[in-house]
């Protein structure tokens, strides 16, 4: 069996809502700086994503390229993730992030996927295998990282099928 791994990172700190569109929100300087932590706890556990999905909205981009900066100077040798920014995450519930993994080619081993709240908290709580589950609520803060494992193939993930097995709020 295969272990396959899922992070699930939700976006750092974004501005105030202003005058301008949702969609267009950028992240704050402490978000940016909690961007940069995030990718130096992956890179301190060893968690290289071989694909990254990520909303496409401005704060999640940013999230992601500030991580990705951390993650290029871990990466010893390794190739850089393939990316997505599929439109489907930025107001997609738990049920697209479930399609989104069951189209990931059976070769990736690591899945990041950058998104917003509370899908990610959601997408997180159900991913609990029944032993592991309290019944209590999942909320992942900003920059919030959720690592979960399991042996199914990514198009077999369902809820309940993959352990949480680290957690972690990076704080820049």
């Amino acid at each position: 069996m295969t272990t396959r791994t899922l992070i699930l990172l939700r976006h750092a700190k974004a501005e105030i809502p202003g005058d301008f569109d949702d969609f267009d929100r950028a992240l704050s300087d402490r978000g940016g700086l909690d961007a940069d932590a995030a990718g130096a706890w992956l890179v301190d556990e060893r968690l290289h994503p071989d694909l990254v999905i990520c909303s496409p909205a401005k704060r999640t981009r940013q999230t992601w390229q500030n991580a990705a900066i951390a993650l290029a100077q871990g990466r010893n040798g390794q190739p850089s993730p393939e990316v997505h920014y599929p439109d489907s995450l930025y107001l997609g519930r738990s049920g697209e992030v479930f399609d989104l993994l069951h189209e990931v080619a059976e070769t990736v081993r690591t899945v990041l996927i950058i998104g917003h709240n509370p899908t990610m908290s959601e997408v997180s709580a159900l991913l609990l295998p029944d032993d592991q589950y309290t019944g209590t609520v999942v909320e992942m803060k900003t920059s919030g990282l959720a690592v979960h494992t399991g042996e199914k193939p990514w198009p077999s993930v369902e809820p309940g099928s993959m352990r949480l097995t680290r957690s972690h709020t990076a704080r820049g």
